[in-house]
């Protein structure tokens, strides 16, 4: 009997302090502080970890079903009838919160139109069957709330001949309810980011929080260079073009310095066939009409004749000519001993 009450006594000092026997381990993951705009709207990204089952007195394995969930305000424990923002077993919520989670693991929490009463620590709790599940995570998080706060405009991108445009406040990255305008005119958009901006949407843009003019921004002045996009478009086409000219000039300048190089040898090949030597074999003896030997080539000639009368030998024909005789000097001697040269002829006529 000491014992069972050393238990109850025990379970109701855990359930006070907002953890129960089977709840080690648990835990909810609240965002760090957060700083809004009041009139704006705040999503508070949450999760926790329930357990799936707990011991009960007589040491059996009990599953346990999550019953409830609480989001309460400045309270440590969120217990029994502590007053709450939302309560999953009430009707009468307050409706600019809005519950975004389930009782699975997903606890996020909305709050719309943010007032001044909305700056406080808020504190979810699981409420489980069998009740040693049950427990509030007291870390909370921090909402802070910021009034008549001028809105401010980023550029937030440029590229391609398109910006955006992002609208914020100081104390906030949380999206935003606001209403914009450009050179004084009221645009459609609502959200909090204008994108895809081209030339056309240059002018001055303010923004503000929606039914809220005290947040007016500064006026920001956005210039949007038209993008060259014929020039991108050709440029495809021009590449090749370009390559394809340079390629038949080259091949045209090679064929033309080919030819030249060709007719260049012809030409060559000819005068070397001018200037070699005639056959002096070839001519007649008897002819005093000899050409002139070439230059380089002929060193002398003589030709001797005998005289009718003189008797040959027997056996032995009569000839004209005694003997001819031929030098040739080498291409390689100077122009001066070529100039010197003589050509020395004899002929001996009959007697």
């Amino acid at each position: 009997m000491a014992a069972r009450d050393r238990n109850i006594l025990l379970g109701f000092m855990v359930l006070l302090a907002g953890v129960s026997p089977g709840a080690l381990g648990q835990r909810v993951n609240y965002p760090g502080p957060v700083c809004a705009v009041k009139g704006s709207k705040v999503t508070l990204p949450c999760t926790f970890s329930p357990l799936k089952s707990v011991q009960d007195e007589d040491g059996r394995e009990v599953l346990i079903e999550i019953q409830r969930v609480v989001w309460c305000q400045n309270h440590r424990i969120c217990q029994g009838s502590t007053p709450s923002v939302y309560d999953s077993d009430s009707e009468r919520n307050n409706p600019r919160y809005r519950y975004l989670g389930d009782k699975e693991g997903n606890c996020s929490l909305q709050i719309s139109g943010l007032q001044e009463e909305d700056e406080a620590t808020l504190r979810f709790r699981v409420e489980t069957n069998p009740s040693r599940g049950s427990f509030t995570d007291q870390r909370g998080v921090k909402v802070t709330v910021r009034d008549g706060i001028p809105m401010q405009i980023k550029n937030s991108s440029e590229s391609d001949g398109a910006a955006s445009l992002l609208c914020t406040a100081r104390c906030t990255f949380h999206q935003l309810e606001v209403t914009w305008s450009r050179d004084g005119r009221a645009l459609p958009q609502s959200g909090p980011a204008l994108i895809a901006l081209t030339a056309k949407d240059s002018g001055n843009y303010t923004c503000a929080l929606k039914n809220d003019a005290r947040t007016k921004s500064l006026p920001f002045r956005l210039h949007v260079e038209a993008a060259d996009k014929d020039g991108r478009d050709l440029l495809p086409i021009i590449v090749p073009v370009v390559c394809g000219v340079l390629l038949a000039v080259f091949l045209l300048l090679f064929f033309i310095i080919r030819r030249c190089l060709t007719t260049r040898r012809a030409a060559a090949g000819a005068v070397e066939e001018e200037q070699q030597p005639k056959d002096v074999s070839r001519q007649r003896p008897d002819d005093v009409h000899f050409l002139p030997p070439a230059e380089d080539e002929v060193s002398y000639a003589a030709v001797q004749f005998q005289s009718r009368d003189v008797r040959p030998p027997v056996g032995s024909a009569v000839e004209d000519a005694s003997y001819a005789s031929v030098q040739f000097r080498p291409k390689n001697q100077s122009r001066a001993a070529e100039e010197d040269a003589t050509i020395y002829s004899s002929v001996a006529g009959r007697r």
